[in-house]
């Protein structure tokens, strides 16, 4: 009866959702992202205050034994929920919402939400060095998309969906609509034009609102009132700028290089990987909290940060911080933790604004404007060179601060991250973990017009995992039918390309007990671009090409009709989105 009644109540909410139109389902997921993101955060703070934050009262061994058992628990919980439930949960999750977004649609599996909700408040509350905005990113996203789903939206108009759950997301995670907007039409869509502008920005808002409600209006970080900067800041702000873009491309850079060497050892059990992370950041920690009582390198880090902001911090400090830090993230992001990399970049930022005004102090008398000008200024710096989404870091340090008087000195450091982190670094984070799992940019966003669409090279949508049929023989066809639903699949004699076998005609073979007639097959290489190969297409009885090497006999791919109306349908909704 109770699945009865779940039917008929989103037969009906189906009802109302085309009676009310777009504008209704936008606020819907809106509201859904922007309360899971409210709860994500509610979690992890009261987990990691139950677990780190009442422990440092109680001494220094104490804490010490506490936390190692948090951090030995909670690291094989991770691993165990991205591992044997959900792999695509691990990391930050903004590249397999980009993914999923040009590739997908916007549709991904809907468990993913729930596993990443969990995992993310266990990682991050249990005090792994990694932030929660991007894990709040794809929970907003999936959880939207999901709900349209529901819905009864078609996967092929699900993009809107995935983008205003993003934002709402994000918007609730860093109190920071704007941002929030500016991130997701730079990052995830590729075009502050674009007109996905309203959906996101609706969704934005609604997510400030929630978060207003449910926590309250306060910026993100209590930074003390600024009065007007002097002249010395704005000097010394290209150096912290310099210095925190630093920061970011090298722990891009060496995050990175070990998640990618961590992914090729076969014999290191992936479920143990957060677990060497977590004791990583434990060891580093408790060092640290031993010599100095603070205890940021564990978790987001918020409380020291805010703290350096508003009461200033000795610059040896803050740089021990920034190394402890850095290093911790490093070990927790590249071996396959739970969590995002936003926080942890604007710690190593707003570190290198301390350092940078602490020894500038001892050249120039700075004022308390000056030094907290360089650090807002670095963070914001440090964010712009990892994600290279300089509007985005801008408005994110604006907004959490709710200071003015702050934007030139950001603006100063984002030109002064671009030029460092462009030239450092040609590829942002998000689009390099992309690249390291073997997706290829030009493969998954889609170009903005048509002259570029056409000079795409045709290897570009192709399936570089085709299933070629080897063996005529009845088991062997009969087998390739039950295993694989395509059309069409292309046929090797003798290791050369000899034909195509339609489904159809290798189903009446197969019942007639005769030989499959072949189709003529269409070849190209995998160097041509979209308008060359039009004209085979056309040619082609399959409306399939078959991509080979220069011989004209290996197999390396295979395009459809469907993977050219698909990309266009992906170039078009970029200009045009539903």
């Amino acid at each position: 009866m109770g699945g009865v009644k779940t039917a008929e109540w989103f037969q009906r909410l189906r009802k109302v959702h085309a009676q009310a139109g777009p504008l209704m389902s936008t606020c819907l997921y809106g509201l859904a992202a922007s309360f899971a993101a409210v709860g994500f955060q509610l979690l992890i703070n009261w987990l990691f205050t139950l677990c780190y934050t009442n422990q440092t009262r109680q001494g220094l061994w104490h804490f010490a034994g506490a936390t190692l058992g948090v951090t030995v628990l909670t690291s094989l919980i991770v691993g165990w929920l991205l591992n044997s439930l959900c792999p695509q949960a691990a990391g930050s999750g903004i590249p397999q919402v980009k993914l999923a977004f040009w590739k997908e649609f916007g549709m991904a599996p809907k468990r993913i939400a729930w596993i990443k909700f969990i995992a993310g408040v266990v990682s991050i509350g249990g005090g792994q060095s990694l932030g929660r905005e991007g894990p709040t990113v794809q929970i907003g996203s999936n959880l939207a998309s999901t709900i349209a789903g529901m819905l009864g939206v078609p996967k092929q108009n699900r993009r809107q969906a995935s983008a205003a759950g993003a934002a709402a997301g994000l918007a609730a995670a860093f109190n920071a609509p704007l941002a929030s907007v500016a991130f997701v039409l730079e990052e995830i869509i590729g075009d502050l034009n674009s007109r996905s502008l309203g959906p996101v920005l609706v969704a934005a808002v609604l997510g400030a609102f929630v978060v207003h409600a449910c926590i309250g209006a306060q910026p993100a970080f209590t930074v003390p009132q600024i009065n007007d900067p002097t002249w010395r800041a704005y000097l010394l702000m290209p150096f912290a700028a310099g210095l925190a873009a630093l920061a970011g491309c090298l722990f891009q850079r060496t995050a990175l290089w070990l998640r990618e060497k961590v992914h090729g050892l076969r014999r290191f059990p992936a479920i143990l990987r957060p677990l060497v992370g977590g004791l990583g950041t434990w060891a580093i920690g408790l060092a640290i909290f031993a010599a100095s009582g603070r205890c940021g390198i564990f978790g987001l880090g918020y409380d020291d940060l805010s703290d350096a902001l508003a009461h200033g911090m000795a610059w040896k400090l803050a740089a021990i911080l920034l190394v402890g830090k850095l290093v911790a993230t490093i070990l927790c992001y590249g071996l396959g933790g739970c969590g995002g990399i936003f926080s942890p970049n604007l710690f190593f930022g707003a570190m290198c604004g301390v350092v940078v005004a602490g020894v500038g102090g001892n050249f120039f008398s700075l004022g308390e404007s000056d030094q907290l000008l360089l650090a807002v200024g670095g963070m914001s710096a440090c964010l712009g060179a990892v994600v290279q989404a300089p509007v985005t870091a801008i408005l994110i340090i604006f907004e959490m601060t709710h200071q003015f008087a702050l934007v030139p000195g950001l603006m100063l450091a984002g030109l002064v991250s671009q030029v460092i982190a462009r030239r450092l670094q040609p590829v942002n984070f998000y689009d390099e973990v992309l690249l390291q799992d073997g997706h290829q940019m030009e493969h998954v966003v889609p170009p903005r017009d048509l002259r570029n669409w056409h000079g795409l090279p045709i290897s570009a949508i192709a399936n570089f995992k085709p299933v070629v049929i080897e063996n005529l023989e009845e088991p062997a066809l009969r087998e390739v039918m039950q295993a694989h639903p395509y059309r069409y699949f292309p046929v090797v004699k003798d290791g050369k390309l000899c034909g195509m076998a339609g489904r159809a005609e290798i189903e009446e073979a197969l019942q007639e007990n005769r030989a499959v007639k072949l189709e003529q097959v269409h070849t190209r290489r995998p160097s041509d671009t979209i308008r060359e190969a039009q004209t085979s297409f056309i040619e082609s009885p399959t409306g399939t090409v078959v991509l080979t090497d220069d011989a004209g006999h290996v197999v390396l791919a295979v395009v459809t009709l469907h993977d050219i109306l698909r990309a266009q349908l992906a170039m078009s909704d970029r200009e045009n989105p539903h």
